[in-house]
């Protein structure tokens, strides 16, 4: 292979896992119930063939098999997912699981025995079931819980764990409150996943607050957020729909991106105007869309140390209405579609488009 054709020393490659699809002991030991653990057992057809992970890839297990497996690719990161419920059964703090922490040591300690880094996530979607009987993601106290799981996590790995994420894909997580997408599945879509959105911006703010005054001295990591975007490009060659592209990209990474990596902070101005101008038309006495404090605002600006991003595909937008009144479909004014050309990988929402990744970049 040419010089050109590899990757440099320092470059970071490897592969990922979320607790809830591989580690399977979806009642090992003492782990604590899940929102997919609740959904597949008490309502098994909401989930295709109904599958389920209570036993997964088995890497509750298989751990070493697993770890063998990353290294004969050679790859020299793994990013896994910590299931919160393995190691705070009930959510809470003052119930912590040692077969859970155990666990997740003898996955890492394997991991750097085979010069392997571990990259660990503190949330992958598998909120405790606890948790989301007050609520879930649209109780802004989860925020508060969330910090707690985080402080018990840095402290028992931080020494271990220099990458640390603390929400995978949070666009994803407030489809299963607006959507019905993912567990928990609710369908309260144009309020409750805005709700969870401004708890999941607060919650991750202040894990990383958290971590970067109490931990990162000591322990000298990193830690951010993962996000998730879709390139979206303009169906046709007009204003409305470059518009629209743009729009539709606020709507589903600028949400999250803005109020942590711009130098102003809060919500992307057009999502604010879009939400207020619609709500107030709806005859609501308030936006649906919550307001930060200033503090807030602050305390979530920059509360990041690198931009993760996952992208699996793009889209080309439109300016239109899609979706049910009051949706953030609805709200973004963009209506999104494939070419027909483009090849569909084995999962079938998945076209391949190669040069939607250079744009976004």
């Amino acid at each position: 292979m040419s010089s050109s054709c590899t990757f440099p020393p320092d470059f970071l490659i490897g592969c990922a896992s979320a607790s809830y699809q591989v580690e399977g002991g979806w009642n090992a030991d003492d782990k604590g119930e899940n929102i997919w653990d609740h959904l597949t057992h008490t309502q098994p057809d909401k989930v295709k063939n109904r599958d389920n992970g209570d036993v997964a890839c088995d890497s509750y297990n298989k751990y070493r098999e697993d770890v063998q497996l990353i290294k004969d690719i050679g790859f020299n990161h793994y990013r896994f997912s910590i299931s919160w419920s393995r190691v705070l059964p009930t959510g809470y703090d003052n119930v912590v699981s040692k077969a859970g922490l155990c666990y997740y040591h003898r996955l890492i300690d394997q991991l750097k025995a085979n010069g392997i880094e571990p990259v660990a996530t503190l949330y992958h979607w598998d909120l405790p079931q606890p948790l989301q009987e007050l609520g879930g993601w649209v109780n802004p106290l989860m925020a508060d819980y969330f910090q707690k799981y985080a402080r018990v996590m840095f402290k028992e790995f931080g020494d271990k764990v220099k990458w640390w994420i603390t929400i995978n894909e949070p666009l994803e997580v407030i489809g299963g409150y607006g959507e019905g997408k993912y567990a928990p599945m609710l369908y309260q879509h144009g309020v409750a996943d805005y709700l969870a959105v401004h708890t999941l911006l607060k919650a991750h703010a202040k894990a990383y607050r958290l971590y970067d005054t109490t931990f990162r001295a000591s322990q000298k990591g990193r830690i951010g957020i993962t996000l998730n975007a879709a390139f979206k490009r303009a169906l046709n060659n007009t204003t409305e729909d470059k518009v629209a592209a743009v729009r539709s990209m606020e709507f589903e990474c600028g949400i999250f991106a803005h109020p942590i990596f711009s130098r102003e902070g809060d919500y992307p101005k057009i999502v604010r105007e879009r939400v207020d101008y619609n709500s107030k038309r709806e005859g609501r006495s308030s936006s649906r869309l919550p307001t930060f404090t200033q503090e807030e605002i602050e305390e979530i600006k920059g509360s990041s140390d690198f931009f993760g991003l996952n992208h699996y595909t793009s889209r080309y937008a439109t300016s239109g209405l899609v979706g049910p009144d009051p949706s953030l479909d609805r709200d973004s004014g963009s209506v999104l579609s494939c070419d027909p050309a483009w090849k569909t990988a084995k999962s079938l929402w998945l076209k391949v488009v190669p040069w939607g990744f250079r744009a976004l970049l």
